[in-house]
């Protein structure tokens, strides 16, 4: 895999060196990078986007989270796009790491996580490359981590009784809404309080929930109720937030066809197999968390 990293640098930790090599999560191939920018005043807060050929789309969603704070990290995972993903977002000031080949949003978000925790970021938003999480949000989502009132935050479509509204609302098709209400009911059941919007790819972690999801468990390709499901199990508090989700900005979604169907049985599948594994250890705690990732 071939990779680049511009603009600001984060912090930096003594396992990670900009110009080195990071192995993606079960692929075992190499990504590159390098940083040819001057340096920066590390920041805090790594904001992460999976992107797979959405070359119309990342340069005004760059531009959106710049304008709203320039101190903030940036980081474009180009999941092998055909396209010039990785090169727009480039030119837009982004760090940008570029994978080989489609690996799957799962291995696309994982490669995030792991250069965050390699970095020493405190605390890591992820969201959508084709415009429909308005960055706007990423403080709302921020705000209980900072407070120590969570470690994961959702943003949900659904937590207002009376959401905000506007022209670009985004809706989906049948197959979707019957699987968003079906992880909604179950992902409840499980975790034994509400959760109303499961398949929210608009999430804030901390550094131990970023620590802990670059472990070999973490999903290939639909990273979402299961998720959640273990990080509650390893003692996670989790919460959500209301963000309005806008239609993309240009270009097809890729749940479209069948794959809607598809993604309903992979989720069944992956939350089954979540709940026959040991349950992991409690890493809420700080100090379990250091012994498991010491030097963090």
């Amino acid at each position: 895999m071939v990779g680049s990293q511009e603009a600001k640098k984060g912090p930096q930790n003594k396992n990670f060196q900009m110009q080195g090599h990071l192995k993606t999560p079960r692929a075992g191939h190499l990504l590159t990078s390098q940083s040819t920018m001057g340096t920066h005043f590390p920041s805090k807060t790594l904001v992460l986007i999976p992107a797979f050929n959405e070359q119309e789309n990342i340069a005004s969603v760059i531009e959106q989270i710049t304008v709203l704070d320039d101190d903030l990290d940036i980081l474009v995972v180009d999941d092998g796009s055909g396209d010039r993903t990785a090169d727009v977002a480039r030119l837009k000031g982004a760090k940008t790491v570029r994978l080989s080949s489609n690996m799957g949003y799962g291995v696309a978000l994982q490669t995030g996580y792991k250069y965050a925790f390699e970095n020493g970021y405190a605390y890591l938003v992820q969201l959508d490359a084709d415009g429909q999480h308005d960055p706007k949000y990423l403080f709302r989502l921020l705000q209980p981590l900072k407070a120590g009132e969570a470690d994961l935050v959702l943003g949900s479509r659904f937590l207002e009784a009376k959401p905000e509204r506007n022209p670009q609302t985004y809706s989906h098709g049948f197959t979707k809404q019957v699987g968003t209400k079906l992880f909604a009911w179950l992902t409840t059941v499980l975790v034994g309080f509400r959760v109303t919007d499961p398949t929210s790819g608009y999430k804030a972690l901390n550094k131990q929930v970023i620590g802990f999801l670059v472990r070999d468990f973490f999903p290939d390709d639909y990273p979402d109720a299961d998720v959640i499901l273990i990080c509650h199990r390893a003692g996670f508090t989790i919460k959500e937030k209301p963000v309005v989700i806008s239609k993309r900005l240009n270009g097809k979604s890729m749940h479209r066809g069948l794959k809607p169907a598809y993604y309903v049985f992979k989720m069944l599948l992956s939350i089954f197999m979540t709940l026959l594994r040991e349950r992991p250890p409690f890493l809420r705690n700080e100090e379990n968390f250091r012994k498991r990732f010491p030097g963090q």
